[in-house]
This record gives structure tokens, C-alpha cells and sequence, in this order.
């Protein structure tokens, strides 16, 4: 199959030139005489590549390379012009163009920024077919119809600049989504910059969003670029934005309608090149009613929202992520894979999954330490996710069994070990969280509770 190229000039010398030497090079030529036509020609003959003329009358070169750029992103484009000038040349590229050829045409330079653009397009293709192969990697993969309509949602807001709002239970991979998001977007090879608000004390938000100068507070030793300034040419995420506070809301609010920001201590104004998505696991329309979030931040935030749905809403792709969370796992420690029975899995699909995604994620991590077998049984599913197995230990049974041994070092180990299991059953199996918790290494939690 010969690469289709279309010729868009309205000198038909130019035209007939252009497409008797790159017919005998191999390509198929298209023509169009102005910007209107060539649109249809896109449409109807879908080309790999434009030879597009910057001045023509009617629509011209500039606002056709818009119009192409605006619904076939990744079509290349290079501007032929017989009035050269670095303003065209700025200007055409800002919109899109991969390369700029002047006449009269150097044929070796018309070929080299053809076959530059078709390897470049490519290139494209082949990353975002990688980035397309990541998605099938992490906790949204899955097949049922909840999981494909937030695909679907996925791949039509990722190319937009538009600001997306992701809401959804703690645990469904919020986060997850918007990377994919990012993976996906016109932004891929920028910067993806996450900074959780729920996690930052009130007085340090502003500093982490926007940035000081040394000396602007207390504490304040050096100049600190701050998150919007870390995420130029990129992607910032801010998690759980229901938490940011109203003061905090305004100044976000003011740098996003202005697409500019100060740094604290500072009168610069500096410009802003980020994509903004947010999520939240709140209810946003509930705290607007109760005067906990601006009613004008949550318009400009939710231009397109996005919801993930729970766990316990696509059961059935419980056995798809248990199989990629222990081949993971696998990975990481270097062992043999193990596998869930049958019977195993069907206690999995009745758990209500309140931890969503990342419960279970800590689960499989549990059950990959704790079961030697390579194959995970009914009976090795601890409680409280197995109906057949007490939910916690019994206040009386632990005391009892711990009070009747006779060496204090025995009876120390056992009650520590019944301890962390019963922390870590409150966790819902989450190991680092149970951990963090105690004011215990995750190692040592780990190396219990295998012990268990």
C-alpha cells in the first residue's frame, strides 16, 4: 500500500509539478484546489499526509490547517509558501505544521519532509498503541459493561484540553484513570504531577500548588516551584479536591479562569500550560449546599465528568484483576504465579468490596505471601471476605489461649501476631495502611502475618 498524499494549492502547475514526481516515487497523489475542498478530500480519501499552500484565496492555509489539526490531530502537515516569512512560519507551526518548504520546491526537500512526517506519524502510532496496551495493564481492565462505557468515556476525553472531574468509592482507581487520561492525551510526554489535598495541612496547599519565594513565611529557606509550575507541558492531578478549603478554592478558581498564578511572596505573573483534572470520592452537589465548595470551581472543574464505577458494580472482573494482581506479584518476587480456585473466586464475588480495586489489590498481596500452594483454595480466603471462618479473633478465645502459655516470650509473640492480624483484618488486608498505623515496617508486617 503506497502512501497517499494530498496536494492542496490552488496553482495547478504547482499541483501537476508535485504529482508526476511523487507518483514516480511511489505515492499516491490526491489533489485539491482550495482549503474547503481539501476537508472533503480528507474525509473521503483519508490521506497519511498534507502538502498544504499557505496562501490561497477563500479559506486560507492557516485556518485549514486549523480546521485539520481540530479533527485529525495526528494527520501531518506541511506549509508550502511562495512569501516566506518567520511570522507565517510561527504561526503555522503554533498550529500544528510539522515543517515549513518555501518555493519554488527543492524536489530533495519535499521528499525528506514527507518521508520525516510518515516516519514521525509512525512513531505516533506505534506509542499510542503502547500506551493503548498500558490500559489493559492496571485496575480499570476489564470487560464488563460498567468497565467498557468508562473505556468509551476514557478515549473520547483524553484528546480534549477540556478539564475533567473523576468521582468514585476510595479505592477504584481514580487515580489510575487519570494517568490513563494522560497516557492518552496530547500531553503524553509531559509531566503528570499528582498532589493529593486531603493529605496537606490547609496552610502548606497553597505553597504546594503555586509555589514560594524564600522568605515569603516562616520557614520559607528557599524558592519552591510549585505543582502548576512542576506541570507545565503536562498533566496536574489534584485527588480529592472536596477537601481543599474555600479560601484555597478561590485562589484555584482565579488561576484557572486567568491561566496565570503568583508565587507566594511574589508580584511575577506567571503563565500557566497545564491540563487540570480533579476527582473527588464526595458528594460535590452535597457540600455545595452546605457552603463547602464553590458552586463556580465545580463548573470549571466538571466540564467533563467522568464516574468510576465500584467494584461490587463489575463483579464479574474480579477474576481478570485477581489474575493481573498475582501475575504482578509474581513478577515482583520473582516466584511461580499462583491462581485462585473456582470456589475461591465465588467467596471473592460475594464480599461487598467497600475498598474497592485496592482492597482487593491488598488481598491478593496477603494471600500471595501467606498461602504456600500455587493454587489459592476456598479455605485459604481469611476472614471476613470467607463466611465460613469467624470474622475477628474473640476477645475470650485470644486471652484464653494466650493466659494458658507458660513462657512470656511465647505468649508475647502470639498476642502480637493475632494483633496485627486483627488490625490488618480492619484494613480490609491493607498491609502498608495497618502498618502505618501499629507504628510497624511493612516488612515486619508482612513477615507475621505469613507467619499466621
Amino acid at each position: 500500500m503506497y502512501p497517499a498524499v494530498l496536494i492542496v494549492d490552488d496553482e495547478s502547475t504547482i499541483i501537476d509539478s508535485l504529482e508526476g514526481i511523487l507518483s514516480d516515487d511511489g505515492f499516491e497523489v490526491i489533489h485539491a484546489f482550495n482549503g474547503y475542498e481539501a476537508l472533503k478530500k480528507i474525509d473521503s480519501d483519508s490521506p497519511d499526509i498534507v502538502l498544504l499552500d499557505i496562501w490561497m484565496p477563500g479559506m486560507d492555509g492557516i485556518d485549514t490547517l486549523k480546521e485539520i489539526k481540530q479533527h485529525h490531530p495526528s494527520l501531518p502537515v506541511v506549509m508550502i509558501t511562495g512569501h516566506g516569512s518567520i511570522e507565517s512560519a510561527v504561526e503555522a507551526t503554533k498550529s500544528g505544521a510539522f515543517d515549513f518548504l518555501e518555493k519554488p520546491l527543492s524536489i530533495d526537500k519535499v521528499i525528506l519532509a514527507i518521508n520525516n512526517a510518515l516516519n514521525f506519524r509512525k512513531l505516533e502510532e506505534e506509542n499510542r498503541y503502547l500506551r493503548k496496551k498500558t490500559i489493559e495493564k492496571n485496575s480499570i481492565t476489564g470487560t464488563s459493561p460498567a468497565v467498557q462505557k468508562l473505556y468509551g468515556e476514557i478515549m473520547v476525553a483524553a484528546p480534549t484540553e477540556s478539564s475533567i472531574l473523576i468521582t468514585g468509592e476510595n479505592g477504584t482507581g481514580k487515580e489510575m484513570v487519570a494517568r490513563t487520561i494522560h497516557q492518552f492525551s496530547k500531553r503524553p510526554e509531559g509531566p503528570f504531577i499528582i498532589i493529593n489535598c486531603a493529605a496537606i495541612p490547609e496552610e502548606h496547599l497553597e505553597s504546594e500548588l503555586f509555589g514560594h519565594e524564600k522568605g515569603a513565611f516562616e520557614g520559607a529557606t528557599a524558592k519552591n516551584r510549585g505543582k502548576f509550575e512542576l506541570a507545565a507541558s503536562g498533566t496536574l492531578f489534584l485527588d480529592e479536591i472536596g477537601d481543599m478549603s474555600i479560601s484555597t478554592q478561590a485562589k484555584m478558581l482565579r488561576a484557572l479562569e486567568s491561566k496565570t498564578f503568583q508565587r507566594i511572596g511574589s508580584s511575577r505573573t506567571l503563565h500557566m500550560d497545564v491540563r487540570v483534572i480533579t476527582s473527588s470520592n464526595k458528594d460535590l452537589d452535597a457540600e455545595i449546599k452546605e457552603g463547602r465548595f464553590r458552586e463556580d470551581l465545580f463548573f470549571r472543574l466538571n466540564v467533563i465528568p467522568i464516574h468510576v464505577p465500584a467494584l461490587r458494580e463489575r463483579i464479574d472482573d474480579i477474576p481478570i484483576l485477581v489474575d493481573f494482581f498475582l501475575s504482578h506479584l509474581a513478577e515482583k518476587s520473582l516466584a511461580s504465579k499462583k491462581t485462585l480456585s473456582k470456589e475461591a473466586l465465588e467467596i471473592l464475588k460475594q464480599w461487598h468490596w467497600k475498598g474497592n480495586v485496592r482492597e482487593l489489590k491488598n488481598l491478593m498481596e496477603r494471600l500471595s505471601i501467606m498461602v504456600e500452594s500455587d493454587v489459592i483454595g476456598k479455605d485459604d480466603i481469611p476472614s471476613p471476605y470467607n463466611p465460613d471462618i469467624k470474622t475477628s479473633p474473640e476477645k475470650g478465645d485470644v486471652r484464653n489461649r494466650i493466659f494458658n502459655m507458660k513462657k512470656l516470650d511465647r505468649a508475647r509473640a502470639a498476642f502480637e501476631t493475632e494483633f496485627i492480624r486483627f488490625r490488618v483484618d480492619q484494613m480490609n488486608g491493607d498491609l502498608q495502611t495497618a502498618a502505618k498505623q501499629m507504628g510497624a515496617s511493612l516488612n515486619f508486617v508482612k513477615k507475621k502475618i505469613s507467619e499466621s
